[in-house]
This record gives structure tokens, C-alpha cells and sequence, in this order.
């Protein structure tokens, strides 16, 4: 996207409602989602028309409360939008104070969606075992350095694919993986086999496209496809090609399967409380890109596709 696909507009701060919140909003969590929310393709949820406010996670303090459970002063995670201040209503599964001493970018990451994500998918939907080879793409970004972290903390030998050689050598020396992959300058399916010499058990993709493709020649007997994320076709203009080696799913006897973190908002209280334990205990890290200023956000959101960013990407307003 260009920046002249957006406009900066100004208009006359909104009074809250009844059950509603007036914020401020001092930090945006940008995440490849929001791409897809620009776009009138089939989603979990209505896309962002023109002329509105771009949606987005965020923190900001509470200027003017007319709810019972959200007071005047509070820091809150909700979805912010890119904007200077929002009105948001205080619906618990939206909007949640965060304890004073939070640090945001901890809070829009290991302790938002992107550590919701990871969780699920590798527990619940990729039930990852010790023992296991895991393969995770976008290893380097939000989502995929919380999972890679995660797969090592169950027991398992994990791989990750990102797109530079920094990257690489930050989830190899850093976060401990046992080999990292350039999907820019290696050659994918030779890589895959000398580094996963017992097949793939576990696939959790952020990218699809090639790298889906690849992986999918690579797995093993009863293998988990995870489908988190498909970040190298949301730019695309038409739907790209089906991967030509999903016959290996019938033959491998293996299962791939689609989920959004959102149906398991419900669970976040204990979610949370598990990855907050591995971070007090330094097993579990996070890593921010930070832009700074609103009007960095659309330079922000291009960062995840030009493969920018290392971590989470992050506006400080």
C-alpha cells in the first residue's frame, strides 16, 4: 500500500455513550490482519470501508468514562484504531485495563493476540509434543517468534523461516532454534531435508504461498498443518494457486486446519497466566519494532511485507 492511499482528517472529539469510554490512544499494535481488513475479500469480520478509520489493537488512558467497570485515568488495551483518541465501548471481550506499570509493547504482543495465537495454534491446533520437529514461517515477526519460543518450550526440535540473513541468525544465536532458513537465498527444499531429517511434524505458517508449498513436500506421517496467516498473498490481486503438493496431506495421512485466535478470546485470562510464567522465568522473550508518530502508521503496516521489522511493529503515538 502507498501512503497516499490514506488521508490524515481531523474532526471534533466524540462524547461516550452510555457504557462507553473517551481514550487517548498512546500506542498502535500493527498486525498483517490489519491488511486484510483493508481489503473487500471474505473475512471473519466486515472490512474497514473508505473514509473510516483504520482498525487496529492499541493502549491508551482514559480521558472521560461513562462506564461501570473502566474508570477515569485507566490504561486500557481495545481497539484503538489509527487515530489520535477513540470512543470504544467496554465490552470485557474489547476493552481491558491493564495494570498500572504494564509495559505496552509486552501488552500488545506476548500478552495480546500475537501470544494468544501462538499458544493455540501450537498447543491446540498443531498439539506439538515433545520430540517433534516444528517448522514455523514468518519466524521472525509477532506472532512467529512467540511460536518458535513456545515449540521449544514443549520439547520440541524447531526450524523457522524469515527473510534475511539477520533474522536468521537472531532465532538461531538468540531464541536457541535448532536451524533457521532464508526464504529469500536458500533453496527451501534442500534446506528442509537437512534440517528436518525426520520430516515435519508440525507446520505452523504465517506466509502460504511457496514456502506452504515446500513444507507441505516435507511432511511427515499424521503431520499438523497450522494455518495461521497467509502474509505473502494480502497484497496479491487475484487468489493465488493451491499448493500443488497438498495430495501429500492424503498420503501422509495428515491434517491442515485454519483457526483465528478470537474464538478463544474467552480463554485469555488463563492463557496468559501460562505464557506469563515462562516470561518471569526467561524462557519466553518479545522483541518490538517501534515507528514513531501516527502518521508512521502506514509506513508501519508496509514494514511487514517488506520483511522491515524484527518482532512486533509498534506506533508510538
Amino acid at each position: 500500500m502507498q501512503e497516499d492511499d490514506f488521508t490524515h482528517d481531523e474532526a471534533a472529539l466524540s462524547e461516550p455513550g452510555d457504557g462507553e469510554v473517551l481514550i487517548k490512544t498512546e500506542w498502535i499494535g500493527i498486525d498483517a490482519t490489519v491488511r486484510t481488513w483493508l481489503s473487500k475479500a471474505e473475512g471473519y469480520i466486515p472490512p474497514v470501508e473508505i473514509g473510516e478509520v483504520v482498525r487496529s489493537s492499541g493502549i491508551g488512558r482514559v480521558l472521560c468514562s461513562r462506564s461501570d467497570r473502566i474508570q477515569e485515568g485507566d490504561l486500557v488495551a481495545t481497539l484503538t484504531g489509527w487515530q489520535d483518541y477513540a470512543v470504544v465501548g467496554d465490552d470485557p471481550m474489547l476493552t481491558t485495563p491493564l495494570a498500572e506499570g504494564t509495559d505496552p509493547q509486552a501488552a500488545l504482543g506476548v500478552f495480546g493476540a500475537n501470544g494468544l495465537t501462538a499458544y493455540v495454534g501450537l498447543t491446540e491446533i498443531g498439539r506439538a509434543r515433545p520430540g517433534e520437529t516444528v517448522v514455523i514461517s514468518a519466524a521472525a515477526g509477532a506472532t512467529g517468534s512467540i511460536a518458535v519460543q513456545i515449540a521449544k518450550i514443549l520439547g520440541c526440535r524447531v526450524v523457522g523461516i524469515a527473510g534475511t540473513d539477520e533474522k536468521c541468525a537472531w532465532l538461531v544465536d538468540d531464541l536457541g532454534l535448532d536451524g533457521a532458513i532464508n526464504h529469500r537465498t536458500d533453496d527451501i527444499p534442500p534446506r528442509l531435508k537437512e534440517l528436518c531429517p525426520k520430516r515435519i511434524d508440525v507446520f505452523f505458517d504465517n506466509t502460504g504461498g511457496p514456502i506452504l508449498d515446500h513444507v507441505l513436500g516435507r511432511i511427515a506421517d499424521h503431520a499438523r498443518v497450522v494455518l495461521c496467516g497467509a502474509i505473502s498473498s494480502y497484497n496479491d490481486l487475484h487468489k493465488p494457486p493451491g499448493p500443488a503438493s497438498y495430495l501429500n496431506l492424503i498420503s501422509r495421512r495428515a491434517r491442515m486446519e485454519g483457526f483465528i485466535s478470537w474464538d478463544s478470546w474467552g480463554r485469555y485470562a488463563e492463557i496468559m497466566e501460562i505464557l506469563g510464567g515462562w516470561v518471569a522465568d526467561g524462557r519466553l522473550r518479545h522483541r518490538s519494532h517501534i515507528f514513531e508518530g501516527l502518521a508512521s502508521a502506514p509506513h508501519a503496516l508496509n514494514a511487514m511485507f517488506t520483511g522491515e521489522n524484527i518482532g512486533k511493529v509498534i506506533v508510538r503515538v
